[in-house]
């Protein structure tokens, strides 16, 4: 039975958290991984098609909050996507007053060179990692991005810090 009430130290967790946060927004992080996937992008333009990738069709507020900026800064950023044939923006389904953004398919085929750097990338860092400790860090990150997202979800205030 496990308790519910342990208090554990996160010193070290929250330090490789920072760690990780920190190389991944790196610019240079980017620029390695466009190299990798031959891919000529803006980097500013780079996390915002990645993120539509992810979460599209995505509604323009939804991805300014995502990734922190502010909404007409993504809007600017979304037409010069739009102009390099990588997303499209429609109106949303649900309320035509809301725009939302998909990637196009030259966005795809981007995104797949990316996604395929990427895996080549991380796969040399787990080259001397046992399988089953790539397969438990998996596991186990996407349980703490559930948990963390479920939290995020359910408090009212998490926005608002």
């Amino acid at each position: 039975m496990q308790d519910a009430h342990k208090s554990y130290d996160i010193t070290d967790f929250h330090g490789a958290l920072l760690d990780i946060i920190s190389v991944m927004n790196h610019p240079l992080r980017d620029e390695i991984l466009l190299n990798e996937a031959n891919v000529r992008l803006d980097q500013t333009l780079f996390p915002l098609l990645v993120t539509i990738g992810r979460y599209g069709p995505v509604g323009v507020v939804e991805l300014a909050a995502r990734l922190g900026r502010d909404y007409t800064t993504v809007s600017r950023q979304i037409k010069r996507l739009e102009g390099l044939a990588l997303v499209n923006k429609q109106p949303a389904a649900h309320d035509r007053r809301v725009s939302e953004v998909t990637v196009a398919p030259q966005g795809d085929a981007l995104l797949n060179n990316i996604n395929q750097a990427r895996q080549r990338l991380m796969n040399r860092i787990f080259r001397q990692w046992s399988p089953q400790d790539v397969d438990a860090l998996f596991r186990l990150v996407r349980k703490y991005a559930n948990c963390v997202k479920g939290e995020a979800l359910s408090d009212p205030q998490a926005g608002q810090r």
